[in-house]
């Protein structure tokens, strides 16, 4: 899947059912040596459970996300607190 794919699709969290962003509106933190997406970094003002914040964002780890559907992301959030 190419990154312009990726682009507009919402965030979905699979515990809460809860719409957490869209992903255009995200970055991304990617391994310079590998070139494989570590984490998706969502602009927040919120602290999610089981999430970290870090500066505004928050940073959800690529194995939390479980399946890219044609419209959404679905992530499933481990509670790590």
């Amino acid at each position: 899947m190419r990154l312009s794919e990726l682009s507009g699709k919402e965030i979905v969290d699979v515990k809460k059912a809860e719409r957490l962003g869209v992903l255009g509106q995200t970055d991304l933190e990617i391994n310079e040596n590998t070139g494989q997406i570590q984490a998706l970094l969502i602009p927040s003002s919120l602290k999610w459970f089981g999430l970290r914040k870090q500066g505004g964002e928050i940073r959800v780890p690529w194995q939390h996300i479980k399946k890219i559907g044609s419209d959404m992301i679905i992530i499933d959030v481990h509670d790590e607190e």
